[in-house]
């Protein structure tokens, strides 16, 4: 299974936060890197895969594309949400992979080729649609996304874990690759993730806490 560094971005600084609750995320100025600084954070942690989110671009006050390109040439693969609002606002880069989350993508997901779906999913729904992510999940296997990701915002940075029936299900409604970010908390957690058939795990919070080993990170791989 595939372990993902996750970066959120704003004001040009890696920014740590809660349960989706933007406006009290502060500077990540603890845990693995010295520095909040995204290329120093990068160089300092030395992750494989990486997956940043621009939350500047998201809200549509601002834009990390030349960072993002600098963070992305130090990594593996750069899995990259910067608020894409239509199939020609991709962001073209070495080893950058485009994620088209449902909260900025549009009302027609269908009209996406390649890249990764992100399911935005706050209170058990998929934003804004306000529908259920099994839904989302079966209806994508028809679109021409490379994979999804299950991003269960209200979990990010909780270590609340997640709820692995309703993983089983997501995992069983969608026949590609299928990433899972939100609430991951400890080693078993990964290890439940692999179980199910997932692909790729989104972490942050654990790593900095130590509580997954960073040598993983390093890797790529994990389980």
């Amino acid at each position: 299974m595939e372990l993902v560094l996750a970066m959120d971005l704003r004001h040009n600084m890696v920014v740590h936060g809660k349960s989706g609750q933007r406006e009290t995320y502060k500077p990540l100025d603890w845990g693995c890197s010295p520095t909040a600084d995204p290329v120093g954070f990068v160089k300092a942690i030395r992750p494989q895969s990486i997956y940043i989110a621009d939350l500047d671009r998201i809200e549509g006050t601002g834009s990390h594309d030349t960072i993002i390109r600098q963070c992305a040439s130090h990594a593996g693969r750069c899995y990259v949400d910067r608020g894409c609002r239509a199939p020609d606002d991709m962001l073209e880069g070495y080893h950058i992979v485009n994620i088209i989350g449902t909260e900025t993508g549009g009302d027609d997901l269908s009209q996406y080729t390649g890249g990764l779906l992100s399911l935005d999913i706050k209170d058990g729904c998929v934003i804004p649609f306000n529908c259920d992510p099994e839904e989302v999940l079966r209806q994508a296997n028809g679109w021409k996304f490379d994979g999804c990701i299950i991003l269960n915002i209200g979990a990010v940075g909780t270590e609340t874990g997640f709820n692995r029936e309703m993983l089983k299900k997501m995992r069983a409604a969608y026949h590609r690759k299928l990433f899972y970010g939100g609430g991951v908390a400890t080693v078993a957690d990964l290890q439940a993730l692999s179980d199910a058939g997932i692909d790729g795990a989104i972490i942050a919070t654990a790593l900095h806490h130590g509580a997954v080993p960073r040598a993983w990170i390093r890797r790529g791989s994990c389980c």
